[in-house]
């Protein structure tokens, strides 16, 4: 390749991330979302970015990044500790999403001391852990009922397939592309926040390795419900 030319390609592609960088100032209200999981997260989460940047009122003031970590409970917030580093973040919300599962314990309580600690260095980057135990289903599942029994994941499951089942809208199953549309038009959002919170108000003071079952991903839905257009955000708050 011609020197000039590689010269031009360079200063090209040094001008065009100049004004992605520029184009991300501007953005207000910033979110960097870390999911334990490759698939069900990101894309339960991706509905939300979807509507917000299609909001004539916000998509310009909100930057929503979903990063699928695929790896467990501690090694989630250490990618995000990564990526904010390396990306030399200085102001925004890291959200860190992660299940229960068979973690152990001192990781899963693990990830929520840390966040609460790295927050405290710097009131510009503030952490949050939006943990389920024992998974996210059990968060999709309150869209439909309050529901108090600590049982294994597969009991979560067979209650949303039952559910789908009742509704005639086919079956739930782990990955799928729609759903946070589907716990949009055939659940209820507002309930399930608030059946969330009232599970993890009883519980005050605890760990959340003894609030099973429970999640406080309703957290994070609240805080992205506020920039969705008004006729879909009546449906959360």
């Amino acid at each position: 390749m011609p020197k000039g030319v590689k010269g031009y390609k360079e200063g090209k592609n040094d001008w065009k991330k100049k004004r992605l960088q520029a184009h991300l100032e501007m953005k207000k209200y910033r979110y960097y979302i870390f999911c334990e999981g490759e698939q069900t997260e990101p894309k339960y989460f991706a509905g939300f970015k979807r509507l917000i940047e299609d909001n004539p009122i916000y998509k310009d003031m909100v930057l929503i990044e979903i990063e699928p970590c695929g790896a467990e409970t501690m090694r989630v917030i250490g990618r995000a500790e990564e990526y904010v580093k390396r990306n030399k973040i200085t102001r925004g919300q890291i959200w860190c999403v992660y299940d229960k599962d068979s973690f152990p314990e001192k990781d899963f309580n693990g990830v929520s001391e840390r966040t609460e600690k790295l927050s405290g260095e710097n009131p510009e980057v503030q952490y949050h852990a939006a943990w389920s135990n024992e998974c996210i289903e059990f968060w999709f599942l309150l869209h439909f009922a309050y529901y108090i029994s600590n049982n294994h994941r597969t009991d979560y499951v067979r209650f949303l397939n039952v559910k789908f089942a009742e509704l005639k809208i086919g079956k739930y199953q782990k990955n799928m592309d729609n759903i946070f549309g589907v716990l949009l038009e055939y659940g209820n959002p507002k309930l399930a926040i608030r059946y969330a919170k009232r599970i993890v108000d009883e519980h005050m003071g605890k760990m959340p390795t003894e609030i099973a079952p429970g999640t406080k991903v309703y957290e994070l839905v609240e805080e992205l419900a506020k920039y969705l257009p008004e006729e879909i955000k009546e449906r959360f708050s």
